[in-house]
């Protein structure tokens, strides 16, 4: 054919010229970008993929500096609390001087309350000047806040002490919490019938969980006497006497603790035997550790105290006496806030939140409430130096040294079995996400780059190709001459 009017191998070689320039254009600027797709309709799909897998790597990334920054928090607060540690063996060091009354005199006395009184005044400061960017850490404004109870050492209250470890509450929500006793806690006891101590006197060997007394009575010596004697040295045995004169008289010895653990002893060392009944033997007894439920899962109990730890509640509870042996009775209140909430999972919400309780740490909170607390220890308190009290402050002591290392040994386990785990975790889930982005999203060099040499010798082809194209109608030329 002959025709000039339309260049058909021209169009043509126009129209493949065209795509091959795109080609060519996509594949350097896949390769300066570094990117396969740039804009939507380089892959519709694939944009919608990538742009996902992004969002989640923004969250993985956050999740991970969120758990970093937790982990922070934690050092700070476990860093005021060794320190604590520190002045509560230094504390016990001087109580335990200071009881060897003997050799000490009253200068040696005021001197040790004076260094007392002052690392009570330093566990207080503390307490109050631990902080990580202006948050207190160890004042108490972590715990976690309740209603529908009141905390008390003994009467009316059923809950004698409540920590609240942690504890998932919904947004604007409450946890309920429901504690129901099973098996009633008992003491250790045992006891003698009768009235007064039989003709030839007697000789008695105490026994309970702080020690061992010995106790002489006269012939007709009253048991309401032999009670009265045995419960000046309960603090140093752990056992207390009762004498009811019904039904022809009855002295009977407790345990001052509650549980398994706690034991008495009564044994007939000499003069005229005094007969025990009750017990596990035939003169001792061991007690009955409290049953309980929490929120109808059976709790870890020992003594008064129990303890669940799950997933959504980790509670340690200690509960009254009175309450503790009813086992008809329960008790509800409510977790309604508080804690130190750390958001460590990308997708956000109550799963991602890993929650934390942090008591008070004050000389006021560290103790018990029946025994006494740290603050106690001060000059002019009840259990100061010179009240004479060695053996009850250095129980006190020791429970508020106890209380510092499970709070320290928590916060550890937090750290080391939540946060790291959580962000290791993370690492991985970031490694495989920004996998999965770039194999979606990213340029392959080497494939690009052989397209991009594919698309420059096609654009000369192509070039060669139209200009061929434009020059053949010119041959017409020749049908003229």
């Amino acid at each position: 054919m002959s025709r000039i009017m339309t260049n058909v191998p021209s169009l043509v070689a126009a129209r493949i010229l065209d795509s091959n320039n795109k080609a060519l254009n996509t594949s350097l600027e896949r390769l300066s970008t570094g990117y396969r797709i740039n804009r939507g309709k380089d892959d519709p799909s694939g944009l919608i993929a990538s742009e996902t897998l992004r969002g989640e790597i923004a969250a993985i990334n956050a999740a991970m500096d969120n758990a970093e920054r937790a982990d922070m928090i934690i050092s700070v607060a476990e860093g005021g609390l060794q320190e604590i540690s520190n002045l509560l063996v230094e504390l016990e060091s001087l109580v335990d001087q200071t009881a060897n009354e003997a050799a000490l005199g009253s200068a040696e006395v005021e001197a040790n309350q004076l260094q007392i009184d002052s690392i009570l005044d330093t566990i207080n400061r503390i307490s109050t000047s631990t902080e990580f960017q202006g948050k207190k850490l160890l004042n108490g404004s972590l715990q976690y806040t309740t209603s529908g109870v009141s905390i008390g050492p003994s009467g009316g209250s059923a809950i004698a002490a409540l920590q609240i470890n942690s504890a998932r509450i919904p947004q604007d929500g409450y946890r309920a919490v429901t504690v129901q006793v099973t098996t009633s806690a008992q003491t250790a006891n045992v006891y003698a019938t009768g009235s007064a101590v039989a003709s030839g006197g007697i000789s008695l060997q105490i026994s309970g969980n702080y020690g061992v007394e010995q106790f002489s009575f006269g012939s007709g010596t009253g048991f309401a006497d032999v009670a009265l004697a045995i419960n000046q040295s309960s603090a140093l045995t752990g056992v207390s006497a009762t004498y009811s004169a019904a039904g022809g008289g009855a002295l009977r010895f407790d345990s001052t603790q509650y549980g398994s653990e706690a034991f008495v002893s009564v044994e007939t060392i000499q003069g005229t035997t005094l007969v025990v009944n009750g017990g596990d033997s035939t003169y001792g007894d061991h007690g009955v550790d409290v049953g309980l439920n929490i929120n109808g899962a059976a709790a870890v109990a020992k003594g008064l105290e129990g303890s669940l730890h799950s997933t959504v509640l980790d509670i340690d509870i200690s509960l009254d006496a009175a309450f503790a042996q009813q086992t008809a009775l329960s008790k509800t209140f409510y977790i309604t806030g508080g804690g130190a909430d750390f958001s460590i999972a990308p997708t956000l919400g109550l799963n991602a939140t890993a929650s934390l309780g942090i008591q008070n740490v004050a000389t006021g909170s560290l103790g018990k409430g029946g025994l006494g607390y740290l603050s106690s220890l001060l000059r002019g308190q009840d259990n100061d130096m010179a009240s004479g009290n060695f053996a009850v402050a250095q129980r006190i002591i020791r429970e508020a040294n106890q209380q510092i290392s499970s709070l320290r040994g928590r916060l550890g386990a937090f750290s080391k079995n939540t946060l790291t785990s959580a962000y290791n975790a993370l690492a991985v889930a970031l490694e495989n996400t920004s996998a999965a982005e770039s194999a979606i999203r990213d340029t392959d060099f080497a494939r690009e780059t052989s397209n991009l040499t594919r698309s420059q010798i096609l654009v000369n082809a192509a070039t060669s190709t139209l200009q061929l194209a434009n020059a053949q109608p010119q041959n017409v030329l020749a049908l003229l001459s």
